[in-house]
């Protein structure tokens, strides 16, 4: 299987829709969205939330909204996976200084600032045809490359250790990172700090 592997761009928008929209989630999970809430703050946050309740929005339009509007100005970054042309994973890596100080989950230590020249890789979504094929780690791959590429001094993940499947698990095992040369930093409570110096 060929992979390719793009960086997103307001230019792929429609590829990453697509992927979000027809396959990431055809396995019936209970959840959609498209990683949108990683770059929001709470009061961003807060004020989507109220605009559903007040307007009596679809949650998942509202989301989907938000995404286009982030990828069209650049605050959501991160990477497409493709097989023969066709969108099928993504992994949300950014600058950790341009995550919200004040996230919308508390449990996300994503945000550093600038100066410690660190990559936050906080998300993967492959499609379920698609998983256990080496595409999240073909992705991992690309961000440490670009990463090292650009002058950062590391690349950190956050993995939740987990005794069961869960939905909404999308930061990936902490095999992945280990298999490419991270090492575990902090655990508290089952969650995770990896990194890997550049």
């Amino acid at each position: 299987m060929n992979i390719e592997v793009k960086k997103l761009t307001p230019e792929l928008a429609a590829d990453y829709l697509d992927f979000f929209d027809n396959r990431a989630f055809t396995d019936d999970s209970p959840y959609r969205c498209y990683c949108q809430v990683y770059q929001m703050s709470k009061e961003q946050y807060q004020t989507v939330y109220d605009k559903i309740t007040a307007e009596g929005l679809n949650p998942g339009y509202a989301s989907r909204e938000v995404v286009e509007r982030q990828i069209a100005d650049g605050v959501l970054r991160g990477y497409l996976a493709y097989v023969d042309g066709k969108s099928i994973g993504w992994c949300n890596a950014n600058d950790r200084a341009n995550y919200p100080a004040e996230p919308v989950y508390e449990d996300t230590p994503f945000y550093a600032p600038k100066e410690k020249r660190e990559k936050a890789v906080v998300c993967f979504e492959i499609a379920p045809g698609y998983r256990g094929k080496g595409i999240a780690t073909t992705l991992l791959q690309q961000v440490i490359s670009d990463a090292k590429a650009e002058g950062y001094i590391a690349v950190v993940g956050f993995p939740i250790v987990r005794t069961e499947r869960y939905e909404w698990d999308c930061r990936g095992p902490v095999r992945l990172y280990e298999k490419v040369g991270f090492s575990k930093v902090s655990e508290k409570d089952g969650a995770i700090v990896m990194r890997k110096e550049l």
